[in-house]
């Protein structure tokens, strides 16, 4: 593709969004109906802002979801305590949820506006960001476009590229290259996403490390976590979490196999997306297990086969009852989830071999013995197996996933650097702007 069609396109992107947007109001009304937006903050979504913009220097925060919000969050920690307000955007009402309790009105949160050109226009019309941050790989052609036409500096964060993204910009270069040449910087997760990035024509790129790394372990609440290991007591429990479709079957099969040599074990199930559990707890019962689901406060009783978590936001109470983790999207899925929360809390990691997504994580565990991968089911049941039956092997894997994390953990400090050129003059204008007898 030609640098010229690449202009071409995103023209044609820009006035196809333009036409389609009368008509985004049915879409948007549906999700909400389904709960995937915000009824009463749905106005967000077309830029309007429900609040008014502070004065002084503004950062503009991006992050999609759940995971890149918590991510990002001890960043945002550090930009606010410099003085600079923070408009915080997300694309989840579980993420805003997040925000609500982590960050409780230190920052300003919006939904992020469509990627439609009167939306982020209104948007930017309102807020006058002086800098945009975003987090991941958030790639949005309007928004990054509409930015660069504004000379508002842009800087991706925790930045990557996952095999199948960068095969598909690939096939793409020069579409690539018009975005991201608006980005005045790129903060890297690893080398290998460094240097994707540079391939696709981002300059200029750093590499910081995980931004995941540097986030506290998920929190949990002690009286609920005493209540649930009095409930367990002294029985064998292993969990699966962050499960895709196919592998919460996989899980109830391990039990099965087990269940032969250990007759008290407990199986703890998180499926990644909860809105599944009442499909899943009907295929567990019609296979005969007792099934505890979170959601309903369920005791834990000794005839309990499988705790189901079907609830959004405490992984930290789901993995402080176990020291064995499978990590699920890694057998039936692609890709991977993130292991570092199973790293932080104490458990021995188990995945499936499909975790591209998170290769440098998953190669430092591995080399440093804190992670196994699997190949199937029958490997997961003896893998399980053997850590039930070997105390000292098992927590040698938990201490070496607790050092992986340590030796990994620096990627705040290095993008606040790799940020400080971006940063500092906002924090002098803040400065100033509060104490008028520097001027």
């Amino acid at each position: 593709m030609s640098e010229r069609w690449a202009r071409t396109i995103l023209t044609a992107y820009r006035w196809a969004g333009a036409a389609a947007y009368p008509a985004v109001g049915a879409y948007v009304a549906f999700r909400a109906s389904r709960g995937k937006e915000d009824h009463a903050r749905r106005r967000e979504r077309y830029g309007k802002a429900s609040v008014q913009r502070p004065q002084g220097p503004l950062v503009w925060v991006h992050a999609a979801s759940v995971g890149e919000t918590t991510a990002i969050i001890p960043l945002i920690e550090r930009i606010a305590a410099m003085g600079i307000h923070v408009v915080l955007t997300t694309g989840t009402v579980t993420s805003a949820r997040l925000v609500e309790e982590r960050l409780q009105g230190r920052v300003i949160h919006q939904y992020v506006p469509l990627d439609l050109r009167p939306a982020v226009n209104r948007f930017l019309n309102h807020w006058h960001p002086d800098l945009a941050v975003i987090c991941e790989s958030e790639i949005w052609p309007m928004t990054i476009l509409q930015l660069g036409a504004r000379r508002v500096p842009q800087v991706l964060v925790n930045g990557r590229l996952s095999d199948r993204s960068f095969a598909a910009w690939t096939k793409r270069a020069s579409l690539a290259e018009a975005l991201l040449e608006n980005l005045s910087l790129v903060v890297a997760q690893s080398e290998v996403d460094g240097e994707r990035f540079r391939a696709l024509g981002a300059r200029p790129v750093v590499v910081s490390g995980n931004l995941k790394v540097d986030t506290s372990a998920p929190p949990a609440d002690d009286n609920l976590v005493a209540s649930l290991r009095e409930q367990i007591g002294r029985r064998k429990t292993w969990a699966a979490i962050s499960t895709h479709e196919g592998e919460e079957e996989i899980a109830v099969e391990v039990h099965e196999m087990l269940k032969t040599r250990h007759k008290d074990i407990l199986t703890i199930i998180v499926p990644r997306h909860p809105d599944r559990a009442a499909a899943l707890e009907t295929m567990m019962t019609a296979r005969g297990f007792a099934v505890a689901r979170r959601s309903r406060n369920d005791p834990i009783t000794p005839e309990t086969n499988v705790f189901l978590g079907d609830t959004i936001g405490e992984m930290g109470l789901y993995l402080r009852l176990t020291e064995i983790a499978f990590v699920g999207k890694s057998l039936t899925g692609e890709g991977g989830q993130n292991p570092l929360e199973p790293a932080m809390l104490g458990t021995a990691i188990l995945s499936g071999r499909n975790v591209q997504n998170f290769r440098d994580s998953y190669q430092r565990l591995i080399k440093n013995g804190g992670a196994r991968l699997v190949r199937d089911r029958d490997m997961l049941a003896g893998a399980v197996n053997f850590l039930f039956n070997n105390e000292a092997q098992r927590q040698d894997m938990i201490a070496a996933a607790a050092r992986t994390v340590g030796d990994m953990r620096g990627s705040l400090e290095r993008t606040l650097v790799a940020l400080e050129p971006f940063i500092q003059p906002l924090m002098v204008q803040a400065q100033l702007e509060y104490d008028p007898k520097k001027l």
